[in-house]
């Protein structure tokens, strides 16, 4: 018992020396980490930043050769160009009415496909599940002159309704994929109860899927919005200035023969300003669908 005595000591305080070592690693590690994340946070952030200061400098400031973290004299002037440039209330209303129909024709249609599939067995459905998640893969603009030829036969070109149709393709098989995921995710037991009670289907999804889909619903809307909105290639190549959107006016006032980047600057903050109130108002919702929508079929 004597001869213990000593090596019990030793270990006592080798445990202590490595608790010791243990909380400066984890401190180490945290500081690192932090490091790391504010040096991101700076880099993601820098454009926003360079943005906002090119947007309310005079057009002096823009071009000095001195750049200032902030503006001298700020200014207004670079917004109200921006207003007042040829096509840009027409290109902002073109572009609100094609997210528009592009996100509610997505929604309506990709929720009947995702309850279809999520709610009745029929042949082909793996098959199906399967071709929307490989045409997720395809890129879009591999397909646009297939898509041109098919707008043109149709009659679609150069114009609102076209466009409409082709963002409505574009973002609906993430929406049939995600709201299939959500759907899968609510009971079964909740539409036979409600049958039981004597609900036809149409009160079943009216009154119990459609309700529970609300978040998915939401999630969806922001990714299709997001998507319809600044979108700005294929609208550059079916339709003309005066029928395209703000992502294509922006891309139409870089010349080759200058850039006005006050105006240019103020265009792209005002472009960005409907998708990030559109993020505020439903941000509530978007973490619930998003999650639910997980959930394996």
């Amino acid at each position: 018992m004597v001869a213990v005595a000593p090596v019990m000591k030793k270990r006592r305080a080798k445990s202590a020396d490595d608790g010791v070592l243990t909380v400066g690693r984890s401190k180490a590690g945290t500081i690192a980490a932090n490091t790391a994340g504010i040096l991101f946070s700076i880099f993601m952030l820098f454009p926003v930043y360079w943005v906002l200061n090119t947007a309310f400098k005079p057009a002096n400031e823009v071009l000095s050769l001195e750049p200032t973290l902030l503006p001298k004299n700020p200014t207004f002037d670079n917004f109200l160009s921006a207003f007042k440039a040829p096509l840009f209330l027409e290109n902002m209303l073109n572009g609100v009415i094609i997210t528009l129909l592009a996100v509610a024709g997505a929604l309506v249609v990709g929720f009947l496909a995702a309850l279809s599939i999520a709610r009745f067995k029929f042949y082909g459905r793996k098959s199906i599940i399967l071709v929307i998640l490989v045409v997720q893969l395809i890129p879009f603009i591999s397909l646009l002159i297939p898509l041109f030829l098919m707008l043109q036969q149709a009659k679609l070109t150069n114009s609102l309704i076209g466009v409409s149709i082709t963002y409505l393709v574009l973002i609906l098989p993430y929406t049939v994929w995600t709201l299939r995921g959500f759907i899968s995710g609510i009971p079964r037991e909740l539409d036979e109860a409600a049958l039981i009670d004597g609900c036809t289907r149409a009160q079943v999804f009216w009154r119990i899927i459609l309700p529970l889909t609300g978040p998915g619903l939401v999630a969806t809307s922001v990714y299709g919005f997001i998507q319809a909105w600044n979108e700005f290639i294929i609208i550059n190549t079916l339709n003309s200035p005066d029928k395209q959107n703000l992502m294509a006016w922006l891309l139409q006032n870089q010349t080759t023969r200058g850039t006005a980047w006050g105006p240019l600057m103020a265009g792209a903050i005002i472009t960005s300003i409907p998708v990030v109130i559109f993020f505020l108002i439903i941000q509530r919702n978007i973490a619930t669908g998003l999650t639910a929508g997980a959930v394996k079929g």
